[in-house]
């Protein structure tokens, strides 16, 4: 692979991290495991309520992240992928199941009365599963958000060896908690309290993603690392990439919660509140390069270990920019220009950046503009690992068009469903998109949009095209299982 050549702020950035992580990793020059190991190392890294435009390859001026820049020149950059859905919880459901949000058994965030969430049953595939059932040693470093610890949905019992985290995701809304899960063991953070700001949560995370692929580097290994960045609260370590934005913008916008930044759970752990912040700008261009250096961290490491002729790296985002804790997506063009933040169906809430990188399989500094998503990616891992998939999917294996080999199947439509605001559905169909807000009060009202003339939804086109809104709504009426635990509209 070729090696990154790095300025100043970039060797700052790494310096930062290296220390963080309070540890050297030796080089591995030995490459016998590698040659050995036919099956590739994957490494999947999702940011959380990153948009669109939020990095530098995809058009963001004012946040600098240069390591995931040289990360989209080193392999393909995807122009058309989506993430499973507008929020977090069904998103990472879609991603691990290989179903779209009409029939993925987690489509809401629905919190239990204590810690955690809605649990992934126990009958679900997940893609952990299906890479540990080849051979693959599993580990998901981040927020998970599909079961409390020790329920069905646990990421121990959905096909993990290792889990290191936010089990819950009300507990991710705060970046220094008392402590994080380890599997079924709850570690402590020093001089955390829910107050007291000590030990940053993300860097121990990423200590851990580290230390995974380490233990792991002689045999294949998937490591999901669901980064909790940059999702409110916005608050960062006093440190040198914060120096980077310290007082750059203008704060016209400080946010302040009506309470004093209190515990953030009270005896029936209910969350209520993010802290305030005098500079939410500069912070949330601080919490995004720092996503950023974790990633190059993950790819020097890789490098350094001598893996990365064999490890297929992602990078992508789970929803769009959110509006929540003080977060200014119209600042920053979060979306990239496109219609919608977070909890939206139009490509702003859904459009998600994705890049990969495998080299000698993937063809450096690629665009595609082919249409993928979140689903896709259980079907095009299984194929990577020619497994075949003992379940049904909904997902397209677009691996042809990463190696740039072979026919690329296309999806009949993408479906996608929310359920909170009275409901909403959008169907893709070819350039066509259909969009239904207010299920419960207009299930007949289709928005149509023809992306290939507006990509920003600007234009409502509906009365001149009655037969694809028919065909649309026929779609969203297919692809809608009902279910009792998460009902379309509520």
């Amino acid at each position: 692979m070729k090696k990154i050549v790095m300025g100043s702020f970039q060797l700052g950035l790494l310096v930062i991290f290296l220390m963080a992580c309070k540890g050297e990793q030796k080089e591995n020059t030995s490459t016998a495991a590698q040659e050995a190991n036919q099956k590739p190392n994957i490494i999947y890294i999702l940011a959380d309520d990153m948009g669109y435009g939020d990095l530098g390859v995809y058009g963001q001026q004012k946040i600098q992240t240069p390591f995931i820049d040289e990360l989209a020149s080193r392999g393909i950059r995807f122009t058309q992928h989506y993430a499973g859905s507008t929020v977090c919880a069904p998103s990472r459901s879609s991603l691990m199941t290989g179903l779209h949000t009409g029939h993925t058994p987690i489509r809401g965030n629905r919190e239990l009365p204590k810690e955690g969430q809605n649990p992934l049953p126990a009958n679900a595939l997940t893609i952990a599963e299906l890479l540990k059932d080849v051979g693959y040693k599993t580990g998901a470093f981040g927020k998970w958000g599909l079961g409390f610890v020790g329920s069905e949905g646990d990421p121990n019992n959905q096909g993990f060896d290792e889990f290191y985290g936010y089990n819950c995701q009300r507990m991710a809304h705060r970046y220094y908690p008392p402590y994080l899960w380890h599997n079924q063991d709850s570690v402590l953070l020093e001089g955390n309290d829910w107050v007291n700001t000590v030990t940053y949560a993300p860097d121990k995370i990423q200590e851990a993603t580290l230390d995974f692929i380490t233990t792991n580097k002689d045999q294949p290994f998937f490591a999901f690392v669901p980064l909790v960045l940059p999702h409110a609260e916005l608050i960062t370590p006093n440190d040198s990439i914060y120096d980077i934005y310290r007082g750059k913008f203008e704060e016209d916008k400080p946010f302040q919660p009506p309470h004093d930044y209190l515990s953030d759970y009270g005896p029936a752990m209910v969350p209520q509140k993010y802290t305030s912040q005098a500079e939410p700008h500069a912070v949330y261009a601080t919490m995004v390069t720092r996503v950023d250096a974790y990633v190059g961290q993950i790819v020097d490491h890789v490098e350094k270990l001598g893996l990365s002729e064999n490890t297929l790296i992602i990078f992508t985002s789970d929803n769009g920019p959110a509006i929540e804790g003080g977060a200014d997506p119209e600042f920053f063009n979060g979306s990239g220009g496109l219609r919608g933040v977070k909890r939206d169906l139009y490509e702003g809430g859904i459009r998600a950046p994705f890049i990969a990188v495998w080299p000698n399989k993937i063809a450096e500094n690629t665009t595609s503009d082919h249409v993928s998503t979140f689903w896709d990616m259980m079907p095009t891992f299984a194929e990577i690992v020619q497994k075949e998939i003992p379940s049904e999917t909904d997902g397209v294996s677009f691996l042809p068009t990463l190696l740039n080999q072979g026919r690329q199947n296309q999806h009949e439509y993408l479906y996608w469903e929310f359920h909170l605001k009275g409901g909403r559905q959008a169907v893709r169909k070819g350039n066509w998109k259909g969009v239904i807000y207010d299920v419960s009060s207009n299930p007949n009202n289709l928005e149509l949009y023809d992306l290939a003339k507006d990509v920003k939804e600007e234009h409502n086109v509906a009365k001149d095209h009655p037969q694809i809104v028919a065909e649309l709504q026929s779609i969203m009426k297919e692809a809608h299982v009902d279910s009792e635990l998460f009902p379309l509209t509520q």
